[in-house]
């Protein structure tokens, strides 16, 4: 009889038990879980780069669509190239000297160090906390800024939406608003997707002629007869709660508490 017969090891011995073995049963379920997460880690370590590269290529689209530059065969790459990105602080409207390239805004807004915490009155968007600094996207033609992209965010009726709003040059005529990431409802929140309701934004403004901010989503039909029609959105049929969101986070980062001291201070320059 030879050694190896004599001394199967650990893994005949358990490969020798019967099949109906609670021993064996619970032996391989743990290896198999083992090589399951062995193997998990490796696709998550080797796929990051190409999921990072997928996640910027992402919203560089989302950014070309919110100032009408997408197109089927456009050249995402290529496009973005005419934006110059910024980072503002939102306390002054200021630009800050941090790199752009590196600066992720919504981890900041995790880090209290980073971060302001909002009041219940100031948080009507109902993001919790804000990140000190934001990215801006301006689109360039040559050294004037022809359109710039602000990132927004906040809570709808089931869960928090991101997304963008353009302003065209006058850093007041809202030229675009669209969402790239939410979960609200499909065929009642979820038409903030519809391009027929995103269409609704443009060329609406956001302040009036004393720079008071004034934008909101209405109850229903916008009535055009009356005064102040420039600055309202039609209402989300059947999703009240969803539009009151959208309007609230609107209203938030455009207000003082957002992006409101940057938009007022380039208004100011380009006059």
């Amino acid at each position: 009889m030879t050694e190896n017969t004599k001394n199967p090891g650990f893994v005949g011995r358990i490969l020798n038990l019967p099949n109906d073995d609670p021993k064996k049963t619970i032996i391989v379920a743990a290896l198999l879980c083992l090589v399951c997460s062995i193997l998990v880690s490796i696709s998550a370590v080797t796929f990051k780069p190409q999921q990072i590269a997928n996640k910027e290529a992402d919203i560089k689209k989302n950014i070309l669509g919110v100032t009408g530059l997408l197109t089927e065969d456009a050249d995402i790459a290529k496009i973005f190239e005419q934006f110059e990105v910024k980072i503002v602080d939102l306390e002054t409207g200021h630009y800050s000297d941090i790199d752009s390239a590196t600066y992720d805004q919504y981890k900041a807004s995790g880090d209290p160090d980073r971060s302001v915490k909002l009041s219940a009155e100031q948080d009507i968007a109902g993001i919790g906390r804000r990140a000190k600094l934001a990215k801006v996207f301006l689109l360039k033609e040559g050294d004037k800024t022809t359109q710039v992209v602000l990132p927004i965010h906040g809570y709808g009726l089931w869960s928090t939406l991101y997304g963008f709003i353009s302003f065209e040059g006058d850093f007041n005529t809202i030229g675009g608003l669209q969402f790239y990431a939410h979960a609200e409802t499909p065929g009642l929140g979820g038409e903030v997707d519809n391009p027929k309701w995103r269409k609704l934004w443009q060329g609406k403004k956001a302040f009036n002629d004393q720079g008071e901010l004034k934008i909101e989503v209405v109850r229903g039909f916008v009535d055009f007869k009356v005064a102040g029609s420039e600055h309202q959105v039609d209402g989300l049929s059947g999703a009240t709660l969803t539009s009151t969101g959208v309007s609230n986070l609107v209203k938030y980062w455009l207000g003082d508490h957002g992006f409101g001291p940057y938009l007022k201070s380039m208004n100011e320059v380009e006059e």
